[in-house]
């Protein structure tokens, strides 16, 4: 009884506790998910009208684009592509599913009928899309190849996709129309004229140092005008450059370098003297330069106009076994031989007929032949054509894979030297006309026939010794003390002083968005974009950078939020547009007249005439296009004189001197069915930018660190 009295004396103190202990695992559980749902933004890349894109998903379809697009396309650049596709995507889909539309199997049969219609695989004796064939290649793929079959399902999305889209821009352009009311509107906007007379006043008039526009003018003419100026969040930052570039001291080896080769003797660390063939006197020129050269031996015959242009006429004119160097070309330093000489014509005609073998580059995927059957097709084809040449054409049609010059029955008409792949410029080149043979290139088997050849003139065979032009590890390790030793004393001192202390150029780079990629001056440093935007980098933080033959070392200059622009980086637009407003109430203070004449007067200017004035094209002969001096105009009688009006180059004044209605028509259909097809016009360029408007598009990449 006793336990019990105590529990009840402390019934207060219980609930307390049992009150903090729930209170504690509702905070733990609350924690908890928070936690998952910042794991969960963290792998949302985006949320598009609702619907989520994932980070897996996303970086999956990033890597297949990167592959596509090769290594000449940035990471940033294929990245943006599938984020505009995704974005598409995501926005059309909403559309589809709000309109409950489909492609279905009818419909993506005639899709690949059309889409197929050309392809030779499936069409029949008669040239027409055959789906018997169509439905055999689905089928074989299914059967053999699991990855060209699913190369396949994805080309068919492809396909449904684009079908899909252009339901829905039909259904669209379904829905417009030009009324007769729209039709009269249209032919009245045109047709109906006034002629006016008017006096401008004009803004330039007035100089520029005489308005005064503070901040706060500026500030209050962003405000009114919200959406012009809204803003992402940028950086602003400037950067200097320390490049690893080769000195006069490094050029000079090189030289000596080369040297040893045109003169024939070399001296190693030990003072013992080495005796090299010099180049002039070498008889193996391609094992010599192969060697000894940064690039290798190049067999082929050029023209003067193949050498470099500022050493072509001495190269040219050598005698065979002549050296000439070093000179510097395109980056390095050369010494070039003549190897040989010969005639040879600039220029040729051919026709041919190209037999693919399996693992030949132009061999498709139906080519079956082995390099041994492609060889007897082709010296069969050969005999035929010796005896009867007029068959040519037909056995193209018949034979040839060499898509690009079937239809022109085989022939590459006049084309230069060295254009063909080495094996066939070589028998066109150096055969003669009329000649017919069978080369072997990594295409497959060609027969050619020489159709006609220019004169023949002199051809050089040049073999070069090159040496790449750039720094020593002398040169290189004093640009990284040099950068580095900027780096310390920036992070401390004047960024600015401390360059032109240096003779160092700082470039600024305004604007910065968190998914830019490029530095103007460096190229692709995603790196420098990427600390720009840290959390809690403060302005004026400094970092060196390592760039592509050297460092950039950079500062933060300002950081600018999302939001409305400021002040500072909106003057240079608003300026002169504030700056008219004022010069506007200006003239209206100071103009008392109520007369074209007394305001002529007053202004020391003239009053001017402008004839058939249309709502059309508001544009005013000798003032410029003023829409809404050109409106006022139309809301006067005939006779009437308008108030001042504030228009985009004056302050002005004007009278309707004459009204000429448009000609009235019984019916405007004619003019409807214009506007509509107007508007039809604008689906396909326009409709699509709206919903993208239109929709709710949260973007995480910069979050999700997908950049």
């Amino acid at each position: 009884m006793a336990v019990l009295n105590k529990i009840r004396q402390r019934s207060l103190f219980l609930i307390l506790i049992i009150a903090m202990a729930l209170f504690s695992f509702v905070l733990a559980d609350l924690f908890k998910n928070s936690d998952a749902l910042t794991s969960k933004s963290q792998n949302i890349v985006a949320t598009i009208n609702g619907k989520d894109i994932t980070r897996e998903d996303f970086m999956q379809k990033v890597e297949a684009a990167q592959r596509q697009a090769g290594p000449n396309a940035t990471n940033t650049q294929v990245m943006n592509r599938v984020w505009e596709q995704e974005v598409r995507k995501a926005i059309m889909q909403t559309q589809y599913d709000e309109l409950g539309i489909s492609v279905e199997k009818d419909q993506m049969r005639d899709l690949l009928k059309t889409s197929l219609a050309t392809s030779p695989e499936f069409l029949n004796e008669a040239g027409l899309f055959d789906e018997n064939k169509l439905n055999e290649y689905i089928a074989n793929l299914k059967e053999t190849s699991q990855q060209a079959y699913a190369s396949w399902i994805n080309y068919e999305k492809s396909v449904a996709a684009s079908g899909l889209q252009q339901n829905y821009f039909n259904l669209v352009k379904a829905g417009l129309t030009g009324t007769l009311a729209e039709g009269e509107l249209e032919h009245k906007l045109e047709g109906n004229k006034v002629d006016i007379k008017f006096v401008q006043v004009a803004y330039a008039a007035i100089k520029d140092s005489l308005v005064e526009v503070s901040k706060s003018d500026i500030s209050n003419y962003i405000n009114k005008n919200k959406k012009e100026y809204e803003v992402d969040a940028s950086r602003d930052i400037k950067f200097i450059q320390f490049n690893e570039v080769a000195s006069v001291e490094d050029e000079n080896a090189i030289k000596a370098e080369l040297n040893v080769y045109l003169n024939g003797r070399f001296v190693d660390e030990t003072g013992r003297k080495d005796t090299i063939v010099a180049f002039s006197k070498v008889k193996d020129n391609e094992d010599y330069i192969n060697t000894n050269s940064d690039t290798k031996f190049d067999n082929r015959f050029v023209f003067k106009s193949g050498l470099p242009t500022a050493v072509a006429d001495t190269i040219y004119n050598l005698e065979v076994g002549g050296v000439y160097g070093p000179y510097k070309d395109n980056g390095h330093f050369k010494i070039s031989k003549v190897v040989a000489v010969k005639q040879i014509p600039d220029s040729v005609k051919v026709r041919h007929i190209l037999i693919p073998f399996i693992g030949s580059q132009s061999a498709a995927p139906e080519v079956t032949q082995t390099e041994a059957e492609a060889k007897v097709t082709a010296d069969s084809l050969l005999t035929v054509i010796k005896s009867n040449r007029s068959k040519f054409p037909e056995l193209v049609k018949e034979f040839s894979s060499d898509k690009g010059s079937v239809e022109k029955e085989g022939r590459y008409d006049w084309h230069p030297y060295n254009t063909m792949v080495s094996e066939f410029n070589d028998f066109e080149f150096e055969g003669k006309t009329g000649d017919l043979g069978v080369v072997k290139t990594v295409f497959g088997f060609h027969i050619i026939e020489i159709e006609g050849q220019t004169d023949k003139i002199k051809a050089v065979q040049v073999g070069t010794i090159t040496r790449k032009i750039e720094p020593s590890e002398a040169t290189t390790a004093k640009v990284f003390r040099d950068a580095s030793n900027f780096e310390i004393k920036a992070r401390e001192g004047d960024f600015e002083a401390l360059a032109k202390e240096g003779s160092y150029t700082v470039r600024p780079v305004n604007g910065i968005k968190v998914l830019d990629e490029s530095i103007p001056g460096v190229g692709n440093q995603r790196p420098i974009v990427r600390w720009a935007f840290e959390e809690d980098l403060e302005i004026g933080a400094v970092k060196r950078f390592n760039i592509p033959n050297g460092y950039v070392i950079a500062q933060l200059v300002a950081q600018h939020e999302e939001g409305l622009m400021s002040v500072e980086d909106a003057t240079a637009k608003v300026l002169p547009l504030v700056r008219k407003e004022k010069k506007a109430k200006m003239i209206r203070d100071r103009v008392s007249a109520k007369t074209l004449e007394d305001l002529a007067t007053a202004e020391n200017t003239t009053v001017r005439s402008a004839s058939a004035i249309n709502m059309k094209s508001p544009t005013i002969s000798g003032a410029g296009r003023e829409p809404l001096v050109v409106g006022t105009a139309f809301g006067l009688n005939e006779g009437e004189t308008s108030k001042l009006i504030d228009g985009e180059n004056g302050v002005y004044m004007i009278q309707v001197t004459k009204v000429t209605p448009a000609v009235e028509l019984d019916s405007y259909q004619a003019a409807a069915n214009r506007v509509e097809q107007q508007k039809i016009n604008v689906v396909n360029s326009k409709l699509y930018n709206a919903l993208k408007e239109a929709a709710e598009i949260e973007d995480n990449r910069a979050k999700t660190q997908v950049q």
